[in-house]
């Protein structure tokens, strides 16, 4: 079902503005509203940068991890420094 709504240039120049070729504005809305799927973002990256992000995400959890469980070894010990 289609619906015909009424917006003011502003708007139209807004909401077009953030529109890519061969977009639709339902799209952009649905976008902009939250109303999107794991699949509109299905082939954002490649492989190679898809793994290259992973184990930037893995580095960094490990990182985080150790930073966590000194401060907790400090905590038990007493002292924060």
């Amino acid at each position: 079902m289609e619906k015909t709504l009424t917006v003011t240039d502003e708007a139209y120049e807004r909401l077009a503005s953030r529109k890519e070729p061969g977009e639709s504005f339902t799209t952009v809305i649905n976008k902009l509203t939250g109303k999107t799927s794991l699949f509109d973002i299905v082939g954002v990256l490649s492989n190679k940068e898809a793994e290259e992000l992973r184990e930037n995400i893995k580095e960094r959890r490990k990182k985080t991890r150790s930073r966590m469980d000194a401060v907790a070894k400090r905590l038990q010990g007493g002292s924060l420094r």
